[in-house]
């Protein structure tokens, strides 16, 4: 059986190290088999993965990093993540999303609230602890996104299908 395809976006090195501790520090251990990450389609089907990798490649060539701010902590009921905007990532989601129209399922057909999970699947008295814990810690913050990623789901693991950084000039 062909592994479905997982689409991410790649953040800089500080923010990544940041998140994945914070990931290490709160995710349950036997439940954390991949690195912090924004997810921007969960399922693609495996049979698009040359398609995949061919336009994920050319919008990161073509586009600047886009810009994003981390605005603090989101609630996911039994979890906890740092919540992030970005309508210009949001608009490279919708193009990719767009161009497999007809192939995604019903999760990956709405908008995301883009996020970083650092606590999931745990109970909600341990979240809530979790969020007043960090609220005063986590402060706004602005970056750019590094790249784009593509990855196979193996069940909970992911193995690597591509990564390519946005190389776009920034118009001004």
């Amino acid at each position: 059986m062909q592994a479905p395809l997982v689409v991410t976006a790649e953040l800089p090195v500080a923010l990544q190290s940041r998140a994945d501790a914070l990931r290490r520090a709160h995710y349950p251990a036997d439940r954390n088999l991949v690195p912090a990450h924004v997810t921007l389609l969960r399922a693609l089907p495996p049979f698009v993965e040359d398609e995949a990798r061919r336009l994920l490649a050319a919008f990161a060539a073509e586009l600047p990093p886009p810009p994003a701010q981390m605005t603090g902590l989101m609630d996911l009921g039994t979890g906890t993540a740092l919540a992030i905007e970005s309508r210009s990532l949001l608009d490279v989601r919708a193009m990719i999303a767009e161009h497999f129209h007809g192939m995604l399922t019903l999760q990956d057909d709405g908008v995301p609230r883009l996020h970083l999970t650092i606590q999931n699947k745990v109970l909600r008295a341990e979240a809530k602890a979790l969020q007043a814990a960090l609220a005063p810690a986590v402060q706004p913050e602005r970056f750019a996104f590094a790249g784009i990623a593509l990855h196979r789901y193996l069940g909970g693991p992911w193995e690597p299908a591509g990564r390519w950084p946005f190389r776009g000039r920034v118009r001004r």
